[in-house]
């Protein structure tokens, strides 16, 4: 097949690896891709967000598919855009990835199918929104409506937190548009994960659980990132919350949405929170008596999930993509190996806050990759002989192995091997796993 992958970070790195692997030999193409797209894909200089350009390039170049790996350029309607030049791409339209783009209207998908979720409001007035904050209790979640490129969360845990959250979205127009709308929502106690559902249309099939690491520091510490690492399986979805899960999460959301007339393809990634001990009140799912919410809804592949999940997928990746594409995916498309993965973020000092580029990364070239680990590039670039560091979240390294410790210690090993200047890891991923067994 002839692929084009949208994006340039990790997630579209692995999108493209993993294509790669395929049996069949498919003619990828990542745009705009990375450093590291370059040994997988041809490159091509079109911005992910750039719904005009990508949609001339398809409709001259005629790919059998197009994955749109970031939420943006879904939100914006490049889907739509290349449904009108006939050509077929794994993505939700514009109107289901509003499931992302628009945390109030996934609230209203939810409620409307009777999915289990965390009690919300939402608000365009500050005062207002400052006088319900007692009925929610501490800690309590304040959301922006739209994208705020993965920080529009705070979890407050205290009153003047909170306050200062809302001032910040609705006074101080810190989201601009995005946080013009704001959700109240109750705090839900547990353990995350997620779940990536491939979906096409009608039917779903999930691919193995993960579970990433917010937190920038060890323990749990310090702010929210876009992640800092991941892991697969996640031993907190337990195998009978996994048929639960697809009848009571994902399949009611895909009815839901069919009845609003649109039809839902690609991955619908669910954000659950999980507690075994049965204390939060909202939904109960498994029949061991534990309880999953869903946190929030995401339109794509999640990100540094993929990393993990995808090293473990057997079979034919492309096939199960154009399926779910063009409305006739199978179970059986979908082959899950045995082995687990972990994935570990190597970023930028100073990530998530202010962080200097351009710094020259060395190992990569003595890091042959292998069965058993594997460098993602999420934010790099070549300048002249070298490959240099072009964003936050740098490397993504994954370890594959029988046993989940094997594959932590196989992702640090191949970090080991590689440096630039400030950076720095997570040297805990997995602990929660760990501290379960």
């Amino acid at each position: 097949m002839k692929i084009l992958v949208v994006g340039s970070g990790g997630r579209e790195h692995a999108i493209a690896w993993r294509l790669a692997q395929d049996e069949e030999k498919h003619e990828i193409y990542c745009a705009p891709g990375n450093a590291g797209t370059l040994d997988v894909a041809t490159n091509v200089a079109i911005k992910a967000d750039d719904i005009e350009a990508l949609t001339a390039w398809a409709a001259d170049e005629k790919p059998d598919l197009v994955v749109v790996g970031p939420e943006a350029p879904l939100v914006a309607g490049l889907v739509d855009a290349l449904e009108k030049v006939g050509v077929p791409a794994f993505g939700p339209v514009a109107a289901g990835a509003r499931m992302e783009g628009s945390k109030r209207f996934a609230k209203e998908i939810m409620d409307a199918a009777g999915v289990p979720t965390g009690k919300a409001e939402v608000f365009t007035d500050a005062v207002k929104a400052k006088a319900a904050l007692p009925s929610y209790g501490l800690p309590v979640v304040i959301k922006a409506d739209g994208l705020a490129a993965g920080k529009g969360v705070v979890v407050a845990e205290t009153a003047e937190q909170a306050e200062a959250a809302i001032d910040d979205m609705l006074v101080g127009n810190k989201f601009g548009a995005a946080g013009a709308e704001v959700l109240i929502e109750e705090f839900l106690h547990g353990e995350e994960c997620s779940i990536l559902a491939m979906v096409d249309g009608e039917n779903a099939v999930l691919l193995p659980s993960s579970q990433d690491h917010k937190r920038v520091f060890d323990g749990d510490k310090g702010p929210n990132t876009g992640g800092m690492g991941a892991y697969s399986p996640a031993p907190v979805v337990t195998t009978d919350k996994l048929p639960l899960i697809k009848e009571k999460v994902i399949l009611p959301v895909v009815r839901e949405l069919k009845k609003r007339g649109i039809t839902y393809r690609g991955i619908l990634y669910a954000g659950l929170m999980v507690n075994d001990e049965n204390s939060n009140p909202h939904g109960p799912l498994a029949k061991s008596g534990s309880t999953v919410n869903v946190v929030e809804f995401n339109a794509r592949f999640g990100d540094p999930e993929t990393e993990a999940v995808l090293p473990r997928l057997g079979g034919s990746f492309a096939t199960a993509l154009l399926h779910a594409a063009t409305g006739c995916l199978k179970d059986e498309d979908v082959v899950v190996n045995p082995e687990t993965a972990a994935t570990v973020i190597v970023a930028s000092g100073g990530y998530p806050g202010a962080y200097e580029k351009g710094k020259s990364i060395s190992g990569l070239s003595s890091s042959v990759p292998s069965p058993s680990s594997i460098v993602f590039h999420c934010g790099t670039k070549v300048e002249g002989d070298e490959i240099v560091t072009s964003g936050g979240r740098v490397l993504s390294v994954t370890g594959v192995g029988a046993t989940l410790r094997e594959a932590v210690d196989r992702a640090y090993a191949r970090i080991a091997g590689i440096s630039f200047e400030k950076m720095f890891f997570r040297k805990d991923i997995a602990h929660r796993a760990f501290e379960r067994s």
